[in-house]
């Protein structure tokens, strides 16, 4: 749903307009005034809510500093606001400038933004006034009238793409990813079914030249080869129409219960100010690099020294690396001294964007970065550090590289720009380094890379296509331009992407604001930032996606449970300060549906908010482990089974480390290899390999490979961003779930 379908768009008037409950419509009231003119849009509303932006233009002289006043007819409260201080006395509402946009030019503008509540009817405030002078859309009197600039917004204009047909979808054509996993006295051998393999399809398994199984297997796709030998090999052949196909290529062997991908460990180095540091490997993802079917892995080194953006002091270069499963290195890349090491400063993105069969890898660079063949971006001199150790200065660029060779595709400049670091929130280089990245099918064909900035104050999103070996961008969404104010602070320290709104083409949420995919605001819950959400058909019993979040600011929900198309609050948790964990997932088969929990709230909640049983012990990863379709608890290096008495150990991880400090994250979870269910890629202790675990226990439930889901998929890219977050398909798996949908897909 396009925001334009229920925008309320106003004037500061003095014809009365109303909004009677249920109803949007597009009302436009205007009148003569002086020296000012106010924008007073609603950009959302639901039952006893609504959000609004306020744009005012200065027609007078300029202004150092503002206070816009106005009075509400029918009782409306402000409920927060953002880029203005907002007070109010009755019906009298003051909203006052904040620091970074104190000064308003001649014909210059400034926006604001505000939740607020409403009874019975939502009337448009009669009159503004701007620093006492009411506002009627003229200048003062005796002045040249001189109409306000015409400013386009930073922005391409948002392509019209038709709803895609069926089976459009570009998604990767992966072979089978066979995998032999000790398993007791033999071997489980699970093997990928595919997005376009949804009936029809049987197999054949093969250790050696020996078909093990009796009749062609039509569940699910693994099979417990009881009494085997360790090491035995195995392929997989399909069967159609009673015809054997090819075979698979043989099977991964998981003698141990994980495989392990050995690795290139970087040198360490020292910084200007002479602190040694050392390299751990860090996050990962997963694309098929060179367009053989298998996966390939990309891999950040972060340095020991990396830093959260808080924090002073010089990094070590980031490097990122590419492997095949079997260890070969494919290439490295350095990005250089003008990017610092840190969570919250690289976020790479591997797909394949523009439908070549083969993934691409995007990122943040800058003067001195060189790719995977050598090749230099900018100035191998240039050196933008202040004695910080910030980089707040100097030319920033966004790459795509080709993920075959490491070797640059298309380099442009990075958008958002940094511009003036204190238009972020703060002087000293925190907020206005803090970026985010995804994957979104935003023409619901094929995909596009987001690369984002901000979200305490200001945020902006870029959207880019990579086609015919360049990159071309799609739409770029500010918070500051006109009509977006109800997205400025509402950002996450991660994005989800999912097709809010059923139209064929995904969104961006990006914390409690979502983005359509034509660039626009599609709604804003007004709750501010957070440090997790997930997204998904976790109420399967009520139709559409919703969103589950926890929240930072402490006069809000401390979490909430939402609808993603509308942003409409299905329930929520008391306020209690910063909520820094949050998950959602079905944990527990004695509760239809998601159970959803927190780390500052007691009890696991049911989807209508009930608490209906003992908080879970951790708050962090998920993944899909046993043989049912309840999901296990993934935090550390450990998986659990979660129970009413408390949790059950189903594997403890050996020789390995979790990533990112405290939240105990791994380096990648997801459905990589194998049938349906996800595998857990730590490093090993020394960073010497990543060590890829994956289930010994046998399913019943048979289910194509969730790498084909759109939604599942593009998680899995942003997975590596800021605070990592575990993944969710478009559709509910859980108990009781019903058969997943056939995905409109085409391999490539």
């Amino acid at each position: 749903m396009h925001p334009s379908r229920h925008r309320l768009i106003l004037l500061a008037a003095t014809t009365a307009a109303t909004v009677v409950a249920g109803t949007l419509g597009t009302v436009v009231a205007s009148a003569a005034a002086v020296g000012c003119r106010v924008d007073y849009q609603i950009t959302n509303q639901w039952q006893g809510g609504f959000g609004a932006n306020v744009t005012v233009t200065n027609l007078g002289d300029p202004v150092s500093g503002w206070a816009v006043t106005w009075s509400y007819p029918a009782g409306q409260q402000v409920t927060q606001a953002w880029n203005a201080t907002v007070t109010q006395s009755g019906a009298q509402v003051t909203a006052r400038n904040v620091d970074h946009n104190a000064a308003i030019a001649t014909n210059g503008s400034t926006s604001f933004g505000f939740n607020g509540s409403w009874t019975g009817s939502n009337p448009v405030p009669g009159s503004f006034a701007l620093n006492g002078t009411t506002c009627t859309g003229a200048p003062p009197t005796g002045e040249p009238t001189t109409p306000p600039p015409t400013t386009p917004p930073p922005t391409t204009p948002p392509p019209t793409t038709p709803p895609p047909a069926a089976g459009v979808v570009q998604m990767e054509n992966l072979d089978r990813g066979l995998i032999s996993v000790r398993s007791g006295g033999g071997n489980l051998v699970s093997w990928r079914l595919l997005g376009t393999e949804t009936s029809g399809v049987a197999f054949n398994l093969y250790r050696g030249s020996t078909r093990v199984n009796a009749s062609p297997i039509t569940g699910a796709t693994n099979y417990l080869d009881s009494g085997a030998a360790a090491g035995s090999t195995y392929t997989v052949r399909a069967v159609v129409g009673g015809a054997e196909q090819a075979a698979s290529a043989p099977a991964l062997q998981f003698g141990a219960g994980y495989l392990d991908v050995p690795l290139q460990v970087p040198a360490g180095g020292s910084t200007p100010s002479g602190e040694s540091y050392t390299y751990s490997a860090s996050d990962a993802s997963v694309g098929d690099l060179n367009g053989d079917g298998s996966y390939e892995i990309v891999l950040k080194w972060e340095p020991s020294n990396a830093k959260d953006n808080s924090q002073s002091g010089y990094t070590g270069n980031v490097y990122v690396d590419a492997y095949t499963l079997t260890g070969t290195r494919l290439w490295r890349i350095d990005l250089g001294r003008n990017i610092r090491a840190g969570a919250h400063y690289t976020q790479f993105q591997v797909y394949d964007y523009d439908g070549d069969g083969r993934a691409e890898v995007a990122m943040k660079t800058a003067d001195g970065t060189r790719s995977g063949t050598g090749q230099l971006i900018g100035s191998s001199s240039a050196d933008y550090r202040n004695s910080s150790g910030y980089v707040l200065s100097g030319p920033e660029y966004l790459t795509m590289f080709h993920g075959q060779t490491g070797a640059i595709a298309s380099t442009v400049n990075y958008d958002p720009p940094r511009g003036t670091v204190s238009s972020w929130g703060d002087s000293y280089g925190n907020r206005v380094d803090r970026f985010l990245a995804g994957t979104a099918y935003l023409d619901g064909q094929r995909p596009s890379l987001i690369m984002a900035r901000g979200y305490y104050t200001r945020a902006v999103i870029a959207a880019w296509d990579f086609r015919n070996g360049t990159l071309t961008k799609r739409w770029t969404f500010d918070s500051n331009s006109s009509g977006n104010g109800a997205a400025a602070g509402q950002g996450n320290h991660q994005l989800s992407v999912a097709d809010v709104d059923a139209d064929g083409r995904q969104e961006i949420v990006y914390g409690a604001a979502t983005i359509d995919d034509n660039g626009r605001l599609l709604h804003s819950t007004g709750n501010g930032h957070g440090d997790a959400l997930h997204v998904g058909d976790l109420d399967p019993g009520r139709a559409g996606l919703e969103v589950f979040k926890v929240d930072e600011d402490g006069s809000k929900p401390s979490s909430y449970f939402a609808d993603a198309r509308t942003g409409q609050v299905l329930w929520s948790t008391p306020a209690s300060g910063d909520n820094g964990r949050g998950v959602s997932a079905d944990i527990w088969a004695g509760s239809p549906g998601a159970e959803s929990w927190s780390s500052a709230v007691a009890g696991l909640a049911n989807t209508r908010g009930q608490n209906v049983g003992r908080k879970p012990s951790s708050a962090n990863f998920l993944a899909w482990w046993d043989g049912d379709p309840v999901r296990e608890l993934l935090d550390g290096t450990r998986i659990d089974k979660y129970g009413t008495g408390g949790e059950t150990r189903l594997l403890d991880g050996s020789g390995v480390a979790s990533n990112n400090g405290t939240k105990a994250t791994p380096a990648l979870s997801g459905d990589i290899l194998g049938d349906w269910r996800e595998e857990v890629i730590w490093r090993t202790t020394d960073s010497r390999a990543l060590r890829i675990y994956s289930t010994p226990t046998p399913t019943s439930t048979r289910i194509y490979t969730l790498m084909h889901d759109p939604q599942y998929r593009v998680a899995i890219a942003w997975q590596n961003t800021a605070y990592n977050q575990p993944p969710h398909p478009r559709f509910f798996i859980g108990n009781g779930m019903g058969t997943p949908p056939t995905p409109d897909i085409h391999l490539r």
